[in-house]
């Protein structure tokens, strides 16, 4: 029987020559796989990038952090006053009598007792002591004081390093009348000056005295200590003094009385007199005071009632006046009553106060507390070591007690960054941004909300400028331009977006600010003008018979357009010296005489600065450097409106500028918006043109002719100084975080709008 063939396989659907080779297929895949693993790692990179600025701001908010670390027995017992060495390893315990006690916090080497070696043997029956300078200060029972100096240093025994003193006691000076007892003494040194002064019980009288001591200089060093004036401050005191500090640059004495009141003294070469007398505590009742001392810098006063309110006193010129005074500043927590121990710090502004087990370490210039907690022991005296890294309490069974204490960023709070502060010499609290200072006792001002106006304030004005010079030359080019010259003008302001922010800056600096100085009603005269000459030349050319028109081609009329606009730019810089000496003319306080000037017109008549680095020239020069990205992103936007809408529209009779404004804007109002975020974005994080062309003050107006410092501009500027993991250091990341988020933000709200924009007119 005959065999039946196999049906035949049915043939491709697919032709072979459309068929896709299994290498494309495969490279097709990697490559999916490859950008989908492109994207993550971009993710992954910016959430790193955020977590690691994150990691180096959180520190900044951390409280302080006290640990005991050991406790020394303590032979002496009653001890009056506790001092300690840079390194914390020596303390000292003063006695009543001015016997000194070094303890070897190691446990090296065993307490060593030393009695200074004074000139004359006297009764000494007050003793205080200055951790500034190291100096114990002795009064005596006959009116007679002297300083003794404690001069640690570290030098190295048997291979290992090791704290060592020596004890230096100067004369014994008259302060007060022979047989006067002191009772309590106070000392300031600015060094060839010296100011001291005492509460004495004369004949059964509590009196206040005071002497300046002056110490010559020659070639060879120092010479000797003389005497100067003595002065009797008591009659001037309306009740009996209980406490009393000299200011450390000896220009100031400060008594408080059993009157709650505090009367302050100035000296004036050989004088001294009451400048000021105030009640800390008055809105409480009269409240006696318990504490009086000063913090870092002496010029706070740390006060605290009976009651244990606690307050600070800064020493300022108030707006209405014109001597420093002190005013309070400052309300802390309230205490569970008078305080029975006082330490300052010697590298901030904190102070270690307490009553009893309670112990509280607070920082002034942030009004807040740093760490309070309740021992397991009384204490009866506190110190803050030099380095700020350890608190030495005495307790009443004479123990010693060493913490360790880990406080790098008081300066740091919430408030401090982005609330106002009252800073020490300041009137009122105010923003304030100046990281640095020449003395050891300066206070750190770290708010960034002048630094975000600053970039806002910068931001503004570029995009005042950039904006309608951007968005209309795009239209223009995109709509109305020839497209031969378009070929070249869109390539020209390609360019120009390369061009280094740096040489911006630097032509910014040294051509176009000396340049405006002197030229503002100039510049006033072409803002005027060129927009004035632009619509006038506008409503003419619309005016004219269309015979006349048609004789220059339609995207030719830049040819007749620009002359124009060059020369009203031309005219209004001339007309700026006459516009000058008409309006903008000041009297010269000096001679009477009228002076057209508009550097001393606008200062003047406004109250704001001048300057020559200012906003105006940020304007111009970083709008310059915007212009390209907003003018290349909107012309495309503008360029990809399908052609059928443009023709359609003048098919229905709608002039070119009608199809503009109504077909053309609203299509591509997505990629419109673009451009301007994504400018926005390059002016908020501009750095090398703000730091080169404005005078990076960190200042808060929106003044125009005064300069500004952004957030950008201070990290370039700061970091390089910033000590590794310092407050500053870690601020700085703050304001790269703000930057960050501002930017995301930014970019966010420009995302959801063009989504918003092109899902409303993707039908038109």
């Amino acid at each position: 029987m005959p065999t039946t063939a196999p049906p035949p396989e049915p043939a491709s659907a697919v032709p072979a020559r459309f068929q896709v080779a299994r290498s494309t297929l495969a490279f097709d895949r990697f490559m999916t796989w490859f950008i989908k693993l492109g994207g993550l790692l971009v993710i992954t990179a910016v959430a790193g990038l955020f977590f690691f600025i994150l990691s180096q701001i959180l520190p900044l908010f951390r409280g302080a952090e006290v640990a005991e670390e050991k406790s020394v027995a303590v032979a002496a017992q009653g001890s009056a006053l506790l001092g300690v060495d840079e390194w914390s390893e020596l303390p000292v315990l003063i006695e009543p009598n001015g016997t000194l006690t070094f303890i070897d916090s190691t446990g090296a080497r065993p307490p060593q007792t030393v009695a200074p070696e004074f000139t004359e043997q006297r009764a000494i029956t007050a003793v205080t002591y200055r951790q500034q300078g190291q100096k114990v200060i002795v009064g005596t029972a006959d009116g007679r004081f002297s300083v003794v100096n404690l001069n640690y240093s570290m030098t190295f025994a048997e291979g290992h390093p090791q704290v060592v003193q020596a004890v230096k006691a100067d004369p014994f000076y008259a302060i007060a009348p022979e047989g006067a007892r002191i009772r309590e003494i106070a000392y300031g040194d600015s060094g060839d000056t010296k100011l001291a002064a005492v509460i004495c019980d004369v004949g059964g009288q509590i009196e206040v005295h005071a002497a300046t001591l002056t110490e010559k200089r020659t070639l060879l060093g120092k010479g000797g200590i003389k005497v100067g004036g003595t002065f009797n401050l008591t009659r001037k005191l309306r009740g009996k003094p209980t406490h009393i500090r000299v200011t450390s640059n000896a220009d100031g004495v400060l008594v408080a009385t059993d009157a709650g009141e505090v009367d302050y003294f100035f000296r004036t070469g050989d004088q001294i007199a009451v400048r000021q007398t105030f009640k800390p505590f008055a809105d409480r009742g009269e409240r006696r005071i318990a504490g009086m001392d000063f913090i870092l810098g002496d010029v706070s006063l740390v006060l605290t009632s009976a009651a244990g309110e606690n307050r600070v006193y800064s020493l300022f010129v108030p707006k209405d006046g014109d001597q420093r005074v002190w005013s309070l500043t400052k309300n802390f927590d309230v205490l569970p009553g008078a305080p029975t121990f006082f330490a300052s710090s010697l590298r901030n502004k904190s102070f270690l106060i307490g009553r009893g087990k309670l112990a509280s370490l607070r920082y002034s210039t942030t009004e807040t507390v740093r760490w309070e907690a309740t021992l397991p022991f009384e204490i009866s005296r506190a110190v803050i070591a030099g380095k700020h890294d350890r608190l030495l309490f005495l307790d009443t069974a004479g123990k010693l007690h060493l913490h360790r204490l880990h406080d790098p960023h008081p300066e740091a709070s919430l408030k401090a960054l982005f609330g106002k502060l009252w800073y020490e010499g300041a009137n009122e609290p105010k923003y304030e941004w100046q990281s640095t200072g020449g003395t050891d006792d300066f206070e750190p001002k770290l708010s960034l909300v002048p630094l975000v106006i600053g970039t806002l304030k910068g931001t503004f004005y570029a995009l005042l400028f950039a904006l309608p010079i951007a968005l209309l030359a795009a239209l223009y080019t995109a709509l109305f331009l020839e497209p031969r010259f378009k070929r070249v003008v869109k390539p020209v302001m390609e360019i120009m977006a390369s061009l280094p922010s740096v040489v911006l800056g630097f032509l910014a600096a040294l051509w176009l600010a000396p340049l405006l100085e002197t030229r503002v009603p100039s510049v006033i005269a072409m803002v005027v003008l060129i927009p004035a000459a632009a619509l006038l030349f506008g409503w003419f050319w619309a005016g004219m018979r269309y015979e006349m028109r048609r004789r220059i081609r339609p995207g030719y009329e830049l040819f007749v357009f620009v002359p124009i606009l060059l020369l009203a730019g031309w005219l209004g810089w001339q007309l700026g010296p006459l516009l000058e000496r008409l309006f903008f003319t000041v009297t010269d306080p000096t001679t009477g005489v009228k002076v057209a000037d508009f550097r001393q017109w606008w200062p003047h008549v406004t109250g704001a600065d001048y300057q020559q680095r200012n906003s105006l020239v940020v304007g111009f020069i970083m709008g310059f450097a915007v212009i390209p990205i907003i003018f290349t992103i909107t012309e495309d936007a503008l360029s990809n409106v399908p052609p059928a809408l443009l023709s359609g529209s003048a098919a229905l009779g709608a002039s070119r500028w009608q199809t503009a404004m109504s077909v053309v804007l609203p299509t591509a109002s997505a990629g419109i918006f673009s451009a301007v975020m994504i400018g926005l974005g390059r002016a908020i994080g501009e750095t090398m043109i703000v730091v080169m062309a404005t005078g990076n003050t960190p200042i808060m107006d929106l003044n125009i002719f005064s300069g500004m410092r952004t957030l950008s501009a201070n990290i370039a500027v700061e970091l390089p100084e910033a000590p590794h993991h310092g407050t500053l250091y870690r601020t700085l990341f703050l304001g790269a975080m703000m930057l960050f988020v501002m930017t995301f933000v930014v970019n966010t709200v420009a995302e959801i709008m063009r989504q918003r924009l092109r899902e409303r007119y993707k039908t038109v």
